[in-house]
């Protein structure tokens, strides 16, 4: 393994038609989830904008790749995972196949 930084990438181009997905006949969602959600999901499609805005050429800055200047060390064996697939795998759908 090389000593060059660790890079964290942000945004990985997915896209979704709602800030969640529809909810299940057993997911009930409280108020407080709903305005979280909703929270997270405005200020998100603020950066998409913004970064579009970068990218287009008219500002220049307004949003940037996260590099750490130094490794944290620990981190050396870490293997990122895919968290879709972690859930596919843990509901219970997929534990009848």
């Amino acid at each position: 393994m090389t000593s060059s930084p660790v890079s964290r990438v942000v945004y990985n181009g997915k896209r979704n038609s709602s800030p969640r997905s529809p909810p299940s006949s057993s997911e009930i969602f409280t108020p407080a989830h709903e305005e979280n959600v909703r929270f997270i999901y405005e200020a998100w499609q603020g950066v998409e904008r913004d970064l579009r805005s970068q990218m287009s050429g008219s500002e220049r800055g307004l949003v940037e790749e996260y590099v750490e200047k130094v490794p944290n060390p620990s981190l050396k064996s870490f293997k990122p995972i895919d968290l879709s697939d972690l859930k596919r795998r843990n509901t219970p759908d997929a534990k009848k196949s």
